[in-house]
C-alpha cells in the first residue's frame, strides 16, 4: 500500500488494520459520545410529564425538537469548519460543549433548563460525531467505508442503548434524578480526555487524494453548490438524504412517544428502560455485519430493505399493544434491525457519490437532514398526538416510513467505491 509521511514524518497509510489503534480510540470516543445522548432515552420524557407536570405531548417533546435542529445545524457547520480547523481541534470542542449536560439533565429547576441542556447537547453531538465519522472514513480509505462506518455508528448507538438500559434501571431503584443522570460525567471525562490522544487525520486524507485516479470535474465546491448537490440535485445524494432524515424522523418519535405510551398501557420505569435499550442496542450491533455487507452487495439493497422493516416494525408495535411488554420488544427488535441495515449503508453511499474535496461536507449535509429528524419527528408526534391520540403518531410513522423506502429504491444508484463522483444527475 502507498505510503506518505505526516507532518511529523511518521508513516500515512490507508487501511483498517494500518491504523487499529487510533481506529479503536476513535471507536471509544464515540462510544461516549452515544453514552451522553443515551442519558435522556428513557427518563427525560417522564421527567417532564411526572416532574414538571407538563401535559401537553408537544412541550414535552419540546426537548427533541431543540436537540434535533441544533445537532443538524451543528452537523451542516461541520461539514465547513473542516477547511477552518482540523477534525481534532472540532472534535475536542464538541466534547467541551458537552461538559454541563449531565449536571443541567440532574438539577434543572424548569423544564427551560432541559431543553437548554438537549441545545448544547445537539452542539456535542454534531461536533464530536460527524468528527469521529470523517476521521474513521479518513483512516480506512475508499475499499472499507462500509465496515468503517459500521463500526462507528455501532459504537454509538450500543452506548445509547446500554445507557437507556441503566437509566431504566437506575430511575425505578432511585428515581428519575439526579442519579441516572450523573453516569453522563463518565462519559464526558472519558471521552474528552481520550480525544486530547487521539491523532488528526489531516494526512490520511491528503494520500487518499494523492491515489484518487479521477479527478473532481471543474467547477466550484462551495457550501451552497454542495448542500444543494447534497439535498436535491443529485439523484442518489438525494435519495439518502431523505432516508436518512425519516430514518431519524422515526427515533426522534419513538424517544418521545414510546415511554409515555407503554407507561399508559401499564408498564413500569425498568420495562420502558428495556424496550428503549433494545432498539438502540440492536441498532448499534447490527451495524457492524450490515456495514459489512454494504462493502459486498452494494448500498441500496439494506437501505430499501430496512426502511421497509422500520415501517413493518410500527405496525407491530399497534398491532400487539394489547400485550405492551410484547409489543414494546417486538417493535423495537423490528426497528432495530431496519435501523442497522439502513445507518451505514446511508453513510458510505453518501462517501461513494463525493468526492474527497468536498466530502466532509456532503457528510455534513446528509447528516443535517439526516437529524433534523428529530426534531420533525418530535414536531409530528406532538401535534399528531394532541390532535388524535398518541396510536395516531405510530401510524403515520409507518406510513412515512414505507413510502421514504420506496423513493430510496427510485433514486439511489450504486457506484464503484474506487472512482469519483461524476456530475450531478
Amino acid at each position: 500500500m502507498t505510503t506518505a509521511p505526516d507532518r511529523r514524518g511518521r508513516p500515512v497509510r490507508l487501511g483498517l488494520r494500518e491504523n487499529w489503534l487510533q481506529f479503536t480510540l476513535l471507536v471509544i470516543v464515540n462510544i461516549c459520545v452515544g453514552g451522553l445522548v443515551g442519558l435522556e432515552r428513557t427518563t427525560v420524557p417522564l421527567i417532564g410529564t411526572e416532574v414538571f407536570g407538563l401535559t401537553n405531548d408537544l412541550t414535552v417533546f419540546a426537548f427533541i425538537i431543540a436537540f434535533g435542529i441544533t445537532k443538524a445545524l451543528t452537523n451542516l457547520a461541520a461539514g465547513a469548519l473542516t477547511a477552518r480547523f482540523s477534525r481534532k481541534q472540532l472534535l475536542l470542542a464538541g466534547w467541551a460543549l458537552g461538559v454541563p449536560v449531565p449536571f443541567m439533565l440532574a438539577w434543572a429547576p424548569s423544564w427551560w433548563w432541559i431543553i437548554a441542556a438537549n441545545v448544547l447537547l445537539g452542539l456535542n453531538q454534531g461536533l464530536a460525531w460527524s468528527m469521529t465519522v470523517n476521521m474513521k472514513i479518513d483512516l480506512v480509505g475508499p475499499s472499507r467505508r462500509g465496515l468503517a462506518t459500521g463500526l462507528n455508528e455501532a459504537a454509538g448507538y450500543v452506548a445509547v442503548g446500554a445507557t437507556a438500559l441503566l437509566t431504566g434501571y437506575l430511575a425505578t431503584s432511585y428515581g428519575l434524578r439526579p442519579v441516572p443522570e450523573l453516569i453522563g460525567v463518565v462519559f464526558v471525562a472519558a471521552g474528552l480526555g481520550l480525544s486530547l490522544v487521539v491523532r488528526d487525520t489531516a494526512a490520511h486524507l491528503e494520500l487518499e487524494l494523492s491515489q484518487h485516479t479521477v479527478t473532481e470535474p471543474d467547477e466550484k465546491n462551495g457550501f451552497w453548490t454542495i448542500f444543494s448537490r447534497t439535498s436535491w440535485k443529485d439523484r442518489s445524494l438525494r435519495g439518502a438524504s431523505q432516508a436518512g432524515l425519516v430514518n431519524n424522523l422515526n427515533d426522534g418519535l419513538t424517544w418521545g412517544v414510546f415511554p409515555l405510551l407503554f407507561t399508559e398501557y401499564g408498564l413500569g420505569l425498568a420495562a420502558v428502560g428495556l424496550i428503549k435499550g433494545i432498539y438502540p442496542l440492536l441498532w448499534g450491533l447490527g451495524q457492524i455485519p450490515t456495514g459489512h455487507l454494504a462493502d459486498r452487495i452494494g448500498r441500496k439493497p439494506l437501505i430499501v430493505t430496512g426502511m421497509l422493516v422500520q415501517a413493518a416494525g410500527f405496525v407491530l408495535a399497534l398491532t400487539l399493544l394489547a400485550w405492551p411488554l410484547l409489543a414494546g420488544i417486538t417493535s423495537a427488535v423490528a426497528l432495530g434491525i431496519g435501523t442497522a441495515m439502513v445507518y451505514p449503508a446511508l453513510i458510505a453511499s453518501i462517501s461513494d457519490h463525493a468526492h474527497p474535496t468536498w466530502r466532509a461536507n456532503a457528510l455534513g449535509t446528509y447528516r443535517f437532514w439526516r437529524d433534523i429528524g428529530y426534531a420533525a419527528g418530535a414536531l409530528i408526534a406532538g401535534v399528531v398526538a394532541d390532535a388524535l391520540n398518541l396510536h395516531a403518531t405510530v401510524v403515520v410513522a409507518a406510513i412515512m416510513t414505507a413510502l421514504s423506502g420506496l423513493l430510496a429504491a427510485h433514486w439511489i444508484t450504486e457506484r464503484e467505491q474506487s472512482t469519483a463522483p461524476s456530475a450531478a444527475s
